[in-house]
């Protein structure tokens, strides 16, 4: 199924290889400085170094204290680096699907038109916005731009991964052409609308390598949070060491470092970038460019989701599925009528009305018809059809346009008809009226059909408390029809693109976060007003660059999953979090008890682990705190699995999983670590 994540290996060589390099080369305290709680570690790791070198710095004494501080500083080290190595990996992973795109940016010449229609072949790169360029049968597209000329077949594999070609034409939704891609039929003229170097390959490749990666406000909270409790346990251990000397328990540098690691967040404070940098990469992944990580973000805070029924919660091929006379009126009469204004319509609903008329037994011949007059639909108008060569004038169209048409002409409104459109609209269908001349002969019935799945999948969403509201130009019985059956909370009929923008507004004034997709150029500004716009990568470029997501597959559905996976990545991110949180609650009843057990007996109650000495202790909270930070990186790459449900509920779980599986954690972990490293502990005679 196209819609699924495109697997992957989690992690190859070469991403190892280079994920051990870059840890090593963000040890610089000017990269480490960006993430507070990690640079306290690396202060602590200076320091304890500093103690290993020159023993009586801090007043320390004893060969075997100095084994103790280099120890220390030794699992400070790979903490420290086992943190890198996770953001690392995220990174590499980003930047190797970068190396894909790079790719297929190829230096390509540009066959650029003058004025007079002159070609000039030059390097892509000396193209400016607003030239003109020709792209024929073989050639790649040098740039973004809009098809002005012509029609092609246009094979956007690279971009996409989708095989199957794409025909781009001059109007509508599909004018936009992508830098990169290639024409494989006939050709075009092309306006560039972007400047080298920023055309959409360039910002994917950017976006998607980290390089243009700004935190989120919610990440930014997450790490003032963070920062607050590394300065709260500061202080604490400030006010811990004059207690210590108070009651006879002598207390190393090292050992004050060591427990200061071992309380502050440092799990979560280690993987909070890495977190954010594979959310953007699992939505990447799943062919859709954010342009931001506050995009992927909002995804998962999103509340009410704004719908097109066309193409998204229904086909939109509305085929021909029944003719339906007015009273007097023959049914054969109808669809020959019906058939001759449709000879020359290349829409879907033509031709499948012709088609369903031969099917009927209509006698109409092509061949007679072939120099009558064809009037295409229009949003003014709103119907279509023919003029013969007689006078005779047949029209199919929206039942207000031809009542009006007809009434015009002083014709009559048959008895019944207003039935039978309601009828049909009441199925979920749209009504076509067909009239000749003066006369209604009765309606086409056309049917759209609600895609299969999508009940189950707004159900879902329901669960997690997202409303959905469907926009449609229908009237408004066929609308409810079409929105009961696809199972959506609500939905706006007779829609102009002015309605999306103030369906948007209205919840957003409600505090809502509002999701939506579109494609053509009047669907920009409801783009540019929602919290979350997912453009078509089909669609027109305005409607691109009024978004904040595209979605490569232009499949207007995707955006159900893209919110399944924003919601992962804060679940993730909470989950974590909880975790840590938890898991520093459970190393302080590992640490404190052992550290004071000796000066004061009492406080072997609280021993529950039973640690052997306080040296093992520390060192045994220190390794574990080293070491849950690699075991949590494939959990932070791939996420928490999501399941629908209410955030009561999400909330509950979490933190019965990730807030207890955190406390019980680190005294299984600890305990084992002690027995094994208790005689090592014994041999360097540290207590």
């Amino acid at each position: 199924m196209k819609n699924k994540i495109k697997k992957s290996k989690f992690i190859t060589k070469s991403i190892m290889k280079d994920a051990i390099v870059e840890a090593l080369k963000k040890l610089n305290p000017k990269y480490m400085i960006k993430n507070p709680v990690m640079f306290v570690v690396e202060i602590g790791f200076f320091i304890s170094l500093l103690s290993t070198i020159f023993p009586n710095i801090f007043g320390d004494k004893g060969s075997n204290l100095r084994s103790y501080d280099f120890i220390v500083a030794l699992i400070l080290f790979i903490t420290i680096l086992f943190a890198n190595f996770a953001e690392a990996i995220a990174e590499g992973r980003g930047k190797a699907q970068a190396e894909t795109l790079k790719k297929t940016r190829k230096d390509t010449s540009a066959k650029l038109l003058d004025l007079n229609g002159n070609i000039t072949v030059i390097n892509a790169s000396e193209l400016k916005k607003g030239d003109i360029v020709l792209v024929e049968n073989g050639d790649i597209i040098p740039n973004d731009g809009e098809v002005v000329c012509g029609i092609a077949s246009v094979d956007e594999s690279a971009i996409t991964g989708e095989s199957a070609p794409v025909v781009k034409e001059s109007g509508g939704d599909f004018a936009s052409v992508t830098g990169g891609t290639k024409v494989v039929s006939d050709w075009l003229k092309v306006k560039i609308t972007a400047t080298p170097g920023e055309s959409f390959l360039d910002k994917m490749i950017s976006l998607v390598e980290g390089a243009s990666r700004q935190k989120t406000p919610n990440e930014i909270a997450l790490n003032t949070v963070l920062v607050s409790l590394t300065l709260i346990f500061l202080i604490v251990l400030a006010a811990l060491y004059p207690m210590a000397s108070y009651t006879g328990v002598k207390l190393s540098i090292s050992t004050l470092i060591a427990l200061l690691v071992c309380l502050i967040p440092t799990t979560i404070g280690g993987l909070l970038s890495a977190i954010g940098i594979a959310g953007m990469d699992r939505v990447t992944r799943f062919n859709v460019i954010a342009m931001s990580g506050k995009a992927v973000e909002s995804c998962g805070d999103v509340d009410t989701m704004i719908l097109d029924k066309t193409g998204t919660i229904t086909f939109g091929n509305r085929l021909a599925s029944d003719f339906i006379p007015v009273e007097h009126v023959s049914k054969e009469e109808l669809i020959d009528y019906a058939v001759l204004c449709s000879l020359k319509d290349d829409t879907p609903e033509g031709k499948s009305t012709v088609e369903l008329g031969y099917k009927l037994g209509s006698k109409v011949e092509k061949s007679k018809y072939e120099d009558m007059e064809f009037e295409e639909f229009t949003a003014q108008t709103r119907m279509s059809g023919v003029n013969l060569k007689d006078g005779t004038s047949i029209r199919k169209g929206a039942y207000d346009a031809i009542k009006d048409r007809v009434g015009k002409l002083k014709g009559a409104i048959p008895y019944g008809l207003d039935d039978i459109v309601n009828k049909v609209a009441s199925l979920g269908g749209t009504p076509l009226v067909v009239c000749v001349d003066n006369k209604i002969y009765g309606v086409i019935y056309l049917k759209d059909t609600v895609k299969p799945g999508l009940v189950e999948r707004f159900q879902r969403l329901r669960e997690i408390g997202i409303k959905t509201i469907m926009c449609t130009g229908d009237n408004p019985l066929t609308a409810a029809t079409i929105a009961k059956e696809a199972g959506v909370d609500s939905f706006i009929a007779e829609c102009k693109p002015e309605d999306k923008i103030e369906a948007i507004k209205k919840e957003q004034s409600e505090g809502k976060i509002v999701a939506m997709t579109g494609d053509g150029t009047n669907d920009a500004p409801a783009l540019a007003q929602a919290d979350v716009g997912l453009a078509m990568n089909s669609g027109t470029t305005s409607a691109k660059e009024a978004a904040n997501m595209v979605d490569l597959d232009s499949d207007p559905t995707k955006i159900l999953e893209v919110v399944e996976i924003g919601k992962q990545l804060l679940i993730t991110r909470g989950a974590l979090t909880t975790f840590s949180i938890a898991n520093d609650v459970a190393k302080y009843f590992a640490v404190i008890p052992a550290m004071f057990a000796v000066a004061i007996p009492r406080m072997q109650v609280m021993n529950v682990m039973k640690l052997a000495t306080p040296y093992s202790a520390i060192l045994s909270a220190l390794i574990f705190n080293a070491i849950i930070i690699p075991l949590l990186i494939p959990i932070a790459m791939r996420g928490v699995k999501y399941r629908p449900m209410r955030s009561e509920t999400m909330l509950l779980r979490n933190m019965l999983v990730f807030g207890f599986g955190g406390i019980i954690t680190p005294f299984i972990g600890i305990k084992i670590i002690d027995l094994l490293i208790t005689p090592l502990v014994r041999i360097l005679n540290l207590g």
